[in-house]
């Protein structure tokens, strides 16, 4: 039979943010349980009384939470590398039949080059392309007859080589995430692949974004 508690751990299980305040106790419990009555009762089927709900979440177990974020620590703690390029230039541009023929050429472009920095991002009705700054006037010309929508300059990127497990383990992208944010640290662009991920950040925050990082390695998750 489904009972509140039940619900109540569901519902914090699925919020990071919510869990991790829950165990510093920065969360108003009375709030949080107004915030949770209307899907409790959703759920059960019937009214449940509020002080039900604060009950619950006084009397969750907290070391059950507390597991995935030890999961997450001893990945963190796998962090060795981390690739930093600066001086970068972050184009975006109205996507259109034409693109993909001048990112070939671009591509066989930054082929013949060494040490340049270039990813390409598509999206449904546009198409991002981060550069070094030294190949920037060359994919200008070669892109100089597709809708540029935003330019920005003086960005550096910070690269994560991420264990194997980043694949299968939740939260990874939060945790990191979440450490930027708290930091004021905005974040230009993200770029992923399976074992890879970059942050793109305006170039003065570089610092600050590589201490944030060495925060999670050193186990503040």
């Amino acid at each position: 039979m489904l009972k509140v508690s039940d619900i109540v751990y569901e519902l914090v299980k699925k919020t990071p943010f919510i869990a991790e305040a829950l165990k510093e106790g920065l969360v108003n419990t009375s709030a949080l349980a107004r915030l949770y009555q209307d899907e409790v009762e959703a759920k059960l089927g019937r009214k449940v009384k509020q002080g039900s709900i604060i009950m619950a979440i006084n009397r969750m177990n907290m070391g059950s939470l507390d597991y995935e974020r030890k999961r997450l620590i001893a990945f963190f703690s796998k962090l060795r590398d981390m690739l930093v390029r600066t001086s970068l230039v972050d184009y975006t541009y109205k996507y259109s039949g034409s693109v993909a023929v001048s990112l070939r050429d671009l591509l066989s472009m930054v082929s013949q080059k060494q040490d340049v920095f270039c990813t390409y991002c598509q999206g449904v009705a546009e198409c991002t392309i981060i550069v070094t700054e030294s190949i920037a006037e060359e994919l200008e010309k070669i892109f100089k007859n597709e809708t540029l929508i935003n330019k920005e300059t003086n960005l550096a990127a910070l690269t994560l080589l991420l264990p194997a497990e980043n694949r299968v383990l939740s939260g990874i992208y939060y945790f990191i995430l979440k450490e930027l944010a708290w930091q004021d640290i905005n974040v230009v662009e993200v770029i992923s692949t399976s074992n890879e991920f970059t942050i793109v950040v305006n170039q003065k925050d570089l610092d600050r974004t590589f201490a944030a990082i060495n925060n999670l390695k050193g186990g503040k998750v």
